[in-house]
């Protein structure tokens, strides 16, 4: 290898910032290529009139780790503000009405038997299956769809009222195909050492616990927060990162490899450019880099092809407080499929973080998209927002006129982890290693998350980094 690495990085999201900011730590020379205009991919802030609203996603899970230590590092650990948990409360429409999700229900399994209970978002038949799956046996199976999963568990109607909206959400994925190996690692664990879910979530046993050592028994132990984001917004992470990049702007229109590495042909609006790389970080899309790889290797480029991904659009609106006549759904509201019309979640800005909007004025995030729905990406603005605005008005009551709209697409961002994502995944990896100073690293993998993003960028640079 060559005595002074040159790292070319493909892709300026946050898996690529990650991955600049790792190198640049070690002293690495390195040249990010990003083709949009700007870097940060899915993640963009926009300020106005004193409201911080977030044209991606608005914030990551305290959970994984990554994305805060990361953070920190960059020195804005004190801009980082904590979702307002004791708020939050999130609605499923059920026949046409909003209906509060019940009170200790993780994900598609209820935790507390009196909410669940008494709440209509399920019928007795339901209710019924759920006391019941308290008795299942432990059980190891081969992965299989999510749907068939929580079926098998609670229902179709646990999975049409709960499991569905709720990872829709969070995957933008059809649970008909998504993996529940991949997915949910952590269900299928509980599936396999308990056999019932809710008796693993609430007699947890020996299980592993953030709340070990001690701290089940201390009621004062402040629980962290569910999400987290910058009181900025988290533009403020990508521009704080791309500090420390060599960003050049433009598209890469070949990739060849060579023994001593990689040769990158940039295109731009000033022309065509040649970089010459000892290792090369493909932090972009699957489906681009597998375009990408087909000269170097077809077998990886058509395992890279095999992830699919959804695309989405999400629609800000602002209203003055004062003028706003809907109804107020705590921090926001889930359509399942069976329901949905076109809008498939919306999210009260400012109660879900109190700190983005001021008192005087009250901010939606319309959500839109999903699996088999790339076609909303072909609408207009002011379609989405005619859109938005009437199923509001159907569910919130909601007439009054905003004083602010953004609408931001999102086509192919999301990797979809169907059934067999882990096999593939295997033999993708094991392809990747046959070929010397490639690295791979983004939301295909195994995380689609910021922290993931984070965690699989750092990576491959830290790779890079110790054998230099």
């Amino acid at each position: 290898m060559a005595d002074s690495p040159h790292v070319v990085i493909v892709g300026g999201g946050i898996t690529g910032l990650s991955a600049a900011y790792e190198l640049s730590k070690h002293g690495i020379r390195h040249t990010l290529i990003e083709r949009r205009p700007r870097v940060g991919g899915v993640i963009e802030t926009v300020q106005w009139d004193d409201c911080v609203l977030e044209a991606g996603p608005d914030s990551f899970i305290s959970q994984k780790p990554e994305a805060l230590a990361l953070i920190n590092e960059v020195g804005l650990g004190g801009e980082v503000i904590g979702s307002n948990d004791h708020q939050r409360v999130t609605y499923i429409l059920r026949h046409g009405r909003l209906t509060r999700l019940p009170e200790g229900t993780t994900m598609f399994v209820p935790t507390q038997a009196g909410p669940m209970l008494r709440s209509p978002i399920v019928g007795w038949g339901t209710k019924l299956k759920m006391a019941l799956e308290f008795l299942r046996s432990p059980t190891q199976l081969p992965d299989r769809s999510v749907a068939e999963f929580v079926t098998d568990h609670f229902g179709k109607e646990a999975l049409d009222y709960l499991a569905e909206p709720l990872l829709s959400g969070v995957y933008g994925g059809d649970p008909a195909k998504l993996s529940i190996d991949s997915v949910m690692p952590r269900f299928v664990d509980m599936e396999r050492k308990y056999g019932s879910l809710g008796r693993a979530l609430v007699f947890p046993k020996s299980a592993p616990s953030q709340q070990s050592s001690g701290a089940k028994a201390d009621k004062n132990v402040k629980k962290d927060p569910l999400f987290r984001t910058l009181k900025g917004g988290l533009g403020r992470l990508t521009a704080k990162l791309a500090e420390s990049a060599n960003v050049v702007h433009g598209t890469v229109e070949s990739l060849q490899q060579y023994e001593s590495g990689y040769r990158v042909r940039v295109g731009s609006v000033s022309g065509s450019d040649v970089i010459d790389a000892t290792h090369l970080i493909l932090a972009c899309p699957a489906w681009s880099a597998a375009e990408l790889l087909g000269t170097i290797d077809g077998r990886l480029a058509r395992g890279m092809e095999q992830i699919p991904y959804t695309s989405s659009a999400i629609v800000t609106l602002v209203y003055n407080e004062a003028e706003f006549d809907g109804q107020r759904a705590g921090t926001g509201f889930l359509i399942p499929k069976v329901e949905r019309k076109k809008l498939m979640a919306c999210t009260f800005v400012g109660t879900k973080f109190p700190n983005r909007i001021p008192a005087s004025k009250l901010s939606l995030r319309c959500f839109f998209g999903g699996a088999g729905n790339d076609e909303i990406l072909n609408e207009s603005d002011e379609s989405l927002v005619a859109t938005a605005r009437e199923e509001l008005q159907t569910l919130l009551k909601l007439t009054a006129q905003p004083i602010y709209t953004r609408v931001s697409r999102w086509p192919r961002s999301m990797a979809q982890y169907n059934v067999g994502h882990s096999e593939r995944l295997k033999e993708i990896e094991v392809l990747a290693a046959m070929i010397p100073g490639l690295y791979l690293a983004g939301n295909a993998f195994r995380g689609i998350g910021i922290p993931d993003c984070i965690r699989t960028g750092r990576q491959a640079a830290g790779k890079i980094a110790a054998q230099s």
